[in-house]
């Protein structure tokens, strides 16, 4: 009886519907807007530029597309956490892509922003574990905290309320995204409004765990395995890397020659050796 009470609490029918409908809404569909047209204005910054051209050295020329997706990220991060049209477009200008394959690719991932978002991005996980965990009791104290409903902004434009799919970090639910950057987990009902405060003044909030003396994602034994970490990671020097590996292969041909030169012309005089010996004893 007990879990099919907390089922019930969790997998709340009208708010599913709502949240998916909403969802979908601003996934498939452009809205107009005057911050968001055709003749809005975007261009990269010059440092973004220089990420940007060392990015594409990764990729060979007729495949520059495949930066699509890191291109976007830095278009949204650039504008305020926000995915406008003109973007967009400028990231088909610069990847020499067709400007619908561009809107195809942003229009299918939730995490880019073509409507507005508030400064502050709430973006709390309302997938199973957390919803077990009490993802819903976080979620109506940030209502309650904000004045807002889940996917609506603050009229003073500060905080927009999202529920979204799995963030990846179960262990240690419930917990938020906050701008598509920082995650905080093992959060409470009792301290959210507190944290919301703090994001409101511009506080720095550390990331991670919000219960007192726990770290990453230890249980309360704290660390019980890898407990020596005194080995440091070794950086592998990639380019003595490849000349090593070219080395090795140009020995690997040189012995392949030779074996193919000794199969060549020993062969025979070994073959022809041996029909002679043979001639010989008949």
């Amino acid at each position: 009886m007990m879990l099919l009470s907390i089922a019930r609490k969790a997998f709340c029918p009208s708010s599913f519907v709502k949240m998916t409908s909403c969802h979908f809404a601003k996934l498939v569909t452009h809205h107009e807007t005057p911050e968001n047209n055709d003749d809005t204005y975007f261009e990269f910054t010059p440092e973004n530029y220089k990420v940007i051209d060392s990015l594409l050295k990764r990729y060979p020329g007729n495949y520059k597309r495949s930066a699509v997706l890191y291109l976007l990220h830095l278009a949204q991060k650039q504008n305020g956490n926000f995915l406008t049209l003109a973007a967009m477009n400028k990231v088909a200008k610069v990847l020499e892509m067709p400007n619908l394959n561009v809107y195809e690719v942003a229009s299918f991932y939730s995490m880019f922003n073509r409507e507005k978002v508030g400064k502050v991005q709430l973006q709390i996980c309302g997938t199973t574990p957390c919803l077990l965990c009490g993802a819903r009791d976080i979620m109506k104290a940030c209502e309650d905290h904000l004045g807002v409903r889940m996917g609506q902004t603050t009229k003073d434009g500060m905080f927009t309320l999202e529920e979204v799919e799995c963030l990846g970090a179960c262990a240690n639910a419930p917990m938020m995204q906050v701008n598509n950057e920082k995650v905080y987990e093992d959060l409470t009902p009792e301290i959210m409004p507190t944290l919301l405060d703090k994001f409101r003044n511009g506080e720095e909030v550390q990331p991670g765990p919000q219960t007192k003396g726990r770290k990453n994602a230890e249980g309360p034994l704290g660390r019980t395995t890898l407990s020596d970490l005194s080995r440091k990671n070794i950086d592998r020097d990639f380019d003595k890397a490849v000349s090593e590996w070219k080395e090795a292969m140009e020995k690997n041909k040189k012995c392949v020659y030779v074996s193919s030169a000794i199969t060549r012309y020993i062969t025979p005089c070994c073959i022809c050796l041996l029909y002679t010996s043979d001639a010989a004893d008949e």
